[in-house]
């Protein structure tokens, strides 16, 4: 596989991707076989509802690279069922290798329709939940950094780690949320943030806290010409193929209907090493020692593998 005219041999960890979503969970083995060609090898895979965790299960039992995720995310709390809480702990008894996410708060156009009290309610007992269990945990938060620090405060540290999912928050904030454990990951649309405050932010977060991830099949990166190649997935899903495209091809309104693919992170990669003005190979292996280290949790599929 050819990623930015090069081949790939950087080795990366998917911190947070949905292969089990619709539009592409018939492909999600053929998705994960050319992305982990191209170098991203691992996957934490989040579901979102009790719709989809069953998917997200057989995922995790059929390949080796994926570690399932089980949460509620605040857009779907109020489809909950009224045994919402008790089936996720069954998930998690009988599914030791697993992790909590996606849960969060949402006060965004989407969010802002979702009563913000019953978002919090449902986050708080998740977010105990992973605390008891002692696994990681993955976080989406618009527009609600500052509830989702107090809330965790209120109830951490978090020992066995947080990640805030898509960050793309302030760099004031970072040193409060690590000091309770937190990790940030970083995903395509953090391309289309204005350089200087993408470097700000970036600045402000230490290496050993740096994950990176590609929120497949969304947040297809923001094409230039430095980076000349994406991996796409066909929208239609008609034959199943993700292809190489360049960045003349489409322009931004189009990147949004198009799906992202998880081998895109080397975009987000390449880009994050030039704003810190680091090497692509020491910020790749150190953000996949974070990603190994935070889900090296007992009864982990990587415990022992980093």
């Amino acid at each position: 596989m050819i990623v930015g005219g090069k081949r790939a041999t950087l080795r990366l960890f998917d911190a947070h991707c949905h292969l089990q979503d619709p539009r592409i969970s018939a492909l999600a083995p053929h998705v994960i076989q050319s992305a982990v060609e191209a170098g991203v090898v691992r996957f934490a895979v989040n579901g979102v509802s009790e719709k989809d965790w069953h998917i997200v299960k057989q995922l995790g039992e059929q390949h080796s690279s994926v570690i399932p995720c089980f949460g509620l995310h605040p857009w779907y709390v109020m489809e909950r069922s009224p045994l919402w809480l008790q089936s996720m702990k069954v998930l998690f008894a009988t599914i030791p290798f697993a992790a909590v996410g996606e849960i969060g708060l949402d006060k965004g156009s989407h969010g802002k329709n979702i009563d913000f009290s019953e978002q919090v309610d449902v986050f708080q007992q998740q977010l105990l939940l992973a605390k008891e269990l002692e696994r990681p945990v993955s976080i989406h938060c618009v527009r609600a950094f500052g509830e989702i620090l107090q809330i965790i405060q209120c109830n951490g540290p978090f020992t066995s780690g947080v990640i805030l999912h898509s960050f793309m928050g302030s760099a004031e904030m970072v040193p409060e949320f690590i000091k309770l454990g937190c990790y940030f990951s970083f995903f395509g649309f953090l391309t289309s943030m204005k350089s200087n405050k993408a470097k700000k932010m970036l600045k402000s977060v230490p290496i050993d806290r740096i994950l990176f991830e590609s929120d497949a099949p969304d947040a297809l990166p923001k094409c230039c010409s430095d980076f000349s190649l994406l991996y796409t997935l066909d929208s239609t899903m008609l034959h199943g193929h993700q292809h190489v495209i360049g960045s003349a091809d489409i322009d931004f309104n189009q990147q949004r209907k198009v799906l992202n693919h998880p081998a895109n992170i080397q975009i987000v990669l390449k880009y994050v090493a030039t704003l810190l003005e680091i090497s692509e190979e020491e910020l790749a292996e150190a953000s996949y020692r974070n990603t190994m280290q935070l889900f090296s949790f007992p009864g982990s599929k990587v415990i022992g593998e980093i």
